[in-house]
């Protein structure tokens, strides 16, 4: 029998379903709708494809694995040099290049996976995660929560560490969604996550979650799963009511969306 197709949900997916507190006027569900069912139009998927943050954050991300494997390059004058050559850095662009050079110089000041009794770590070029399925009362969806870096401490503890670039905020969000995975996976042991800024050398506050957070968590991701499926249904019987089924939240955030050049509600500039 092959395998079930299940409606998904992610952080991703949670993050772009609803506006974190305080932050309602840089939210926009238009967004959810070009990122999750306009994909695959030319014009968006080559915004989407084009993103300078995503590439500096996996290509950082494939740095800090090419340390892990070979750790002798912590011990070398031109280790960094060497990762960059790795990596190929020579072929992308001067800003990018700078931004993972100054990463790569970080980590090899700063190696702070030396130690660790690291269980898995991405690459970042894996694609999506096997998902989990999950059953919440009557509903079942796929979880899905690829993880950067998964490490066990000494009392047995699994750590789920993520990994950060540029001025991205540390979401609770995504620490939850990674603990109620970890549940699963690991159901015998406890599980804490924390977020480590890779540019700034800043650390979150260890995360964890109780059984009764994590119960909250699964609801409101199969809440966010049965909404996602109806809003793709309906789009694909009225693709013309896209501004209906995905309003938009014209602003200041309309300046850094990812976007702006095709949403025909992007404000350019705003009334102070």
């Amino acid at each position: 029998m092959g395998q079930v197709w299940l409606p998904s949900a992610s952080y991703n997916l949670w993050s772009l379903s609803d506006s974190r507190i305080g932050k309602e006027s840089w939210f926009c569900d238009m967004k959810r709708g070009f990122s999750k069912v306009r994909n695959k139009e030319p014009q968006v998927k080559a915004l989407l494809e084009d993103n300078k943050h995503q590439r500096i954050g996996k290509l950082a991300q494939a740095g800090i694995y090419e340390f892990y494997q070979d750790p002798q390059l912590l011990s070398q004058s031109e280790g960094v040099e060497q990762v960059a050559a790795i990596l190929k850095l020579n072929h992308e662009s001067d800003e990018v290049q700078e931004k993972i050079i100054g990463i790569l110089n970080n980590y090899y000041k700063k190696p702070i996976l030396v130690g660790k009794q690291i269980t898995q770590l991405s690459k970042g070029d894996e694609g999506f995660p096997t998902p989990i399925s999950i059953q919440e009362g009557n509903y079942s969806f796929a979880l899905y929560a690829p993880t950067d870096c998964t490490f066990r401490q000494q009392d047995g503890t699994i750590h789920i560490l993520d990994f950060k670039t540029g001025k991205s905020d540390f979401d609770r969000r995504q620490a939850y969604v990674y603990l109620l995975a970890a549940s699963y996976l690991y159901p015998q042991q406890p599980s804490v996550a924390s977020f480590y800024n890779l540019e700034t050398d800043l650390a979150s506050d260890i995360i964890t979650a109780t059984p009764e957070q994590l119960k909250f968590v699964q609801i409101e991701l199969a809440d966010i799963a049965k909404r996602y499926e109806l809003e793709k249904m309906y789009h694909g019987k009225n693709p013309n009511d896209f501004a209906t089924i995905f309003p938009p939240n014209p602003g200041i955030a309309c300046r850094y969306c990812t976007f702006n050049s095709v949403c025909e509600f992007s404000v350019s500039e705003v009334s102070r």
